[in-house]
């Protein structure tokens, strides 16, 4: 793709793809872009682009993303690279994936540059996407069920203090099983991760449950260091 203008020159054989995976309410969902012109008009797919000469990976990852869907201010992790030879038709193109896991109530979306909308999917409700972007997206889920048993997640999806019910209900969005509730509640409190608040639920039509906290400095050296939870 030819451009006078240097910094606007996009690398054609190198692309940046993201799965931002959103929590709200016990359900996980996936952000997506339908796209708004040329031959892949009112297809939907994974937020992505081409990388300019004059920026960095992580840089055009950011920019892809915010550009599309006004989506900004969050950590995107590099997921891995996919270089099928026919994945990208009439070309031959490698994209580089990046993911995150985000609670989607922080973000107003908007439809930016070459889309005509963004929209969050429920997980099990996704439409046949573009390209390889299926295969993407199931990457990163099963790299997203993997992580959770093994890094502290919650601190930015939960309200700063929740109940047990509600992060059972985030593990249970991202492993899709159900899971005992005294197995749970005993394997989180054995890890020192939580800290009752003794206070309870206000406003609620049913019985009211105790309120915890995360332990930051736990969560954050639980983050650093990794750990094994079996479910």
């Amino acid at each position: 793709m030819e451009n006078s203008n240097f910094s606007e020159k996009v690398i054609e054989a190198l692309s940046i793809d993201t799965v931002i995976f959103g929590f709200e309410a016990s359900k996980l969902f996936v952000l997506l872009v339908k796209h708004g012109e040329g031959k892949y008009a009112g297809k939907w797919a994974l937020p992505g682009g081409f990388i300019k000469y004059n920026e960095s990976v992580d840089d055009a990852a950011y920019r892809i993303l915010t550009d599309q869907t006004a989506v900004r201010d969050i950590f995107l992790e590099e997921l891995k690279t996919f270089g099928e030879v026919q994945r990208y038709p009439d070309s031959r193109v490698i994209t580089v994936a990046y993911y995150a896991l985000v609670n989607k109530q922080n973000f107003e979306l908007n439809a930016g540059a070459s889309v005509s909308d963004v929209r969050w999917f429920d997980i099990h409700e996704v439409p046949h996407l573009l390209f390889d972007h299926n295969d993407i997206l199931s990457y990163g889920f099963s790299h997203l069920k993997h992580k959770i048993q093994h890094e502290p997640i919650g601190f930015n999806l939960l309200p700063r203090k929740f109940t047990l019910l509600q992060i059972k209900e985030l593990y249970e969005a991202i492993l899709e099983i159900e899971l005992d509730k005294s197995n749970f509640r005993r394997k989180l409190i054995k890890m020192n991760l939580l800290v009752a608040c003794n206070e309870k639920q206000k406003d609620v039509a049913h019985r009211a449950a105790r309120l915890y906290r995360f332990d930051e400095s736990v969560y954050n050296n639980l983050l650093r260091k990794g750990f094994v939870f079996e479910v």
